[in-house]
């Protein structure tokens, strides 16, 4: 299989679209097609505001126009959208002048923001690779190469970086975050292999203690699972961090950042054990462990004070009688028996999962962060690995942009759309205006 993350870094080399212009072509770099004559076509007029001669000031009349087609997708359907800039010529000294083409997305290029943002969702929201978009699209009669798709995402995850930054700003600034990361193979060139990379996710999501702060996720890929790693993603937070046990994380805990461990963890092994054996002694661990979560059921909304003053009341009991039965129960087990690593595991992030009895704005588990990486999780079984680190890079930022969106029960391809028309001329120190929940105040 043929990697589009390859040809996606190549884009900043070589975009198959100016060497279509005119510019520097190899023998591999696909060349751009005529548009099919059977779709149909949607002409877009610009006109001059003011059609007078910037010269003398005389009146100038129309001449002639400049047709610029682009290749767009509505969903369901392509269409072709005529950019027609009529000309204007001043009767009075010859002056030409032409009415200004908007700034595209990619400027030499032919597709329009709805395709472009058609093939960023295919990808990482519906985990499509590029060949099999490929495929689609010309049983459709529209002939797009693999590569120049490729191409495409390199350039939109340059543009739409800032937007990634602005959220991961966001999430920063959350009283309580939730991380996790998920393995992608990485082809290792050379080598004939793959590397292991790493997708870390870092969610900020406020609703279940009532916030109307927007929820949001940024994702960072890394070469490898290093402890450095996360303590640089996160060197300058300060608040409370929900995570797993990972040792990578244990320099980040101090006086800045709070660890919340999870009780996902510690229900899981139990519920493989009980799966796996039957035990009864795992199935009382799983009951006492759903007598917690029924409290969260219950509480799920109310403010971050009411929260705590229930959990102290009810749940604070049950986690103390889950605790004290852990210990009592684990000597009597045979030591490297499966039962007993996972009693020794609860208690151990027990003792760390407790702060959340004290304060309203933590949770129980870190589901938040593992359902972030779900649609990750199946990508990746679709794409069969990345091509390179870049190709991780650049997914890191495009998820984190498709996932925020979801969060916040945004449409992804109407607002990546409106946001890939309008980012390019719009003023940096205004681009939160773009954001998923702005978008969706405003639409």
């Amino acid at each position: 299989m043929l990697l589009d993350d390859l040809e996606a870094r190549q884009a900043a080399i070589i975009d198959p679209d100016e060497a279509a212009a005119g510019g520097e072509t190899s023998k591999d770099q696909p060349k751009r097609k005529p548009l099919p004559d059977h779709l149909p076509r949607e002409d877009i007029v610009h006109r001059l505001v003011k059609p007078d001669c910037g010269d003398c000031g005389s009146p100038m009349r129309k001449m002639s126009e400049a047709v610029r087609e682009i290749l767009d997708y509505v969903p369901g359907s392509f269409v072709v959208k005529r950019h027609v800039c009529e000309k204007y010529a001043c009767r009075e000294c010859g002056t030409i002048t032409e009415a200004p083409l908007p700034s595209m997305p990619i400027e030499k290029g032919a597709p329009g923001a709805g395709l472009l943002a058609h093939v960023l969702i295919s990808k990482y929201c519906d985990h499509l690779p590029l060949y099999r978009q490929s495929e689609i699209y010309a049983r459709e009669g529209v002939d797009i190469a693999r590569s120049t798709m490729a191409g495409w995402i390199g350039k939109m995850s340059n543009l739409l970086a800032p937007l990634a930054e602005r959220i991961e700003q966001h999430v920063l600034v959350g009283a309580a975050i939730h991380t996790d990361d998920t393995p992608i193979p990485v082809l290792d060139p050379g080598r004939g292999k793959t590397k292991t990379g790493r997708l870390w996710t870092h969610v900020r999501d406020e609703r279940p203690h009532g916030s109307k702060s927007p929820p949001a996720a940024f994702y960072k890929y890394s070469a490898d699972r290093k402890g450095e790693r996360p303590q640089k993603y996160l060197s300058g937070y300060k608040g409370f961090l929900h995570a797993d046990g990972y040792a990578g994380y244990e320099k980040l805990y101090g006086d800045k950042i709070k660890e919340v461990a999870c009780m996902a963890h510690v229900r899981r092994k139990f519920f493989d054990f009980h799966k796996a054996t039957s035990s009864p002694i795992a199935e009382d661990a799983l009951k006492r462990i759903a007598e917690l979560y029924a409290v969260e059921r219950r509480i799920r909304g109310k403010p971050p004070g009411e929260r705590a003053r229930i959990r102290k009341a009810d749940a604070k009991p049950k986690f103390e009688a889950l605790f004290d039965w852990l210990q009592a129960t684990l000597p009597s087990l045979p030591g490297r028996g499966e039962l007993a690593k996972a009693m020794r595991y609860a208690v151990t992030r027990m003792k760390r999962m407790k702060i959340y009895l004290d304060d309203g704005r933590l949770e129980l588990d870190n589901n938040i962060a593992e359902r972030s990486i779900r649609g990750i999780a199946i990508g990746k079984k679709n794409y069969l690995f990345a091509g390179s680190d870049s190709g991780g890079e650049n997914a890191a930022v495009i998820y984190s942009l498709v996932e925020t969106a979801k969060l916040n029960n945004v449409e992804p391809h109407a607002w990546l759309t409106k946001v890939i028309q309008n980012i390019a001329d719009h003023p940096m120190k205004q681009i939160n205006d773009l954001l998923p929940w702005n978008f969706a105040s405003q639409h």
